[in-house]
């Protein structure tokens, strides 16, 4: 598979059945990270793999109803940094675009291991951290769920969900994001 065909493929989806995850995919996945680009090279991206079972339970007590979903996955990988951790020239903070594209290589390279690998925002921060242990300085990003595609939508899905199983949401226009040579302000709706 290439990158655009897991580009394409890539699917957030929320119906999963289990599988075995082995020290070998939590290697292969953190070998793609290990390659994507920061700002000098700084690397600023943290992972937690997550797949032991009392862990993964301690987690879903930290999600919002949306997201009960997860109580299927088979691993979460925690995703956290510091802003000190990574540039930071005047305001901007470099740290979350680093760390965003790391996960997306770890993303990217699920999809071609057969594998979904959907990050969510529903999580209580300071939960996840105390369960994780993590130091008050950094910043908890995302959790990223892993599992197995199921052909079974789990039912306790919304309807717009159960919809979203079945079909990709629909993606804005290239012409609504895309601005050539200077900002068009109409773009914006």
């Amino acid at each position: 598979m290439d990158v655009k065909e897991a580009i394409n493929k890539r699917r957030a989806y929320r119906s999963l059945d289990p599988i075995k995850i082995s020290d070998e995919i939590i290697q292969d996945l953190a070998e793609s990270a290990q390659l994507a680009p920061s700002c000098m090279n700084k690397q600023p991206w943290r992972f937690i793999f997550i797949r032991d079972k009392k862990v993964l339970e301690k987690l879903f007590t930290t999600l919002t109803t949306g997201n009960k979903w997860v109580e299927k996955v088979s691993m979460i990988i925690g995703i956290f940094s510091n802003p000190k951790n990574d540039c930071i020239i005047g305001e901007r903070f470099y740290y979350l675009f680093d760390t965003g594209m790391a996960t997306a290589f770890i993303i990217l390279r699920a999809t071609e291991l057969g594998l979904v690998a959907h990050p969510i925002a529903g999580f209580n921060e300071e939960k996840v951290k105390k369960i994780l242990d993590l130091p008050e300085e950094m910043r908890l990003i995302t959790l990223v769920n892993i599992g197995k595609h199921s052909k079974e939508i789990n039912p306790i899905l919304s309807e717009s969900m159960k919809l979203g199983e079945k079909q990709r949401p629909p993606r804005k226009s290239i012409d609504d994001f895309v601005h050539i040579n200077k900002y068009d302000p109409s773009k914006e709706k």
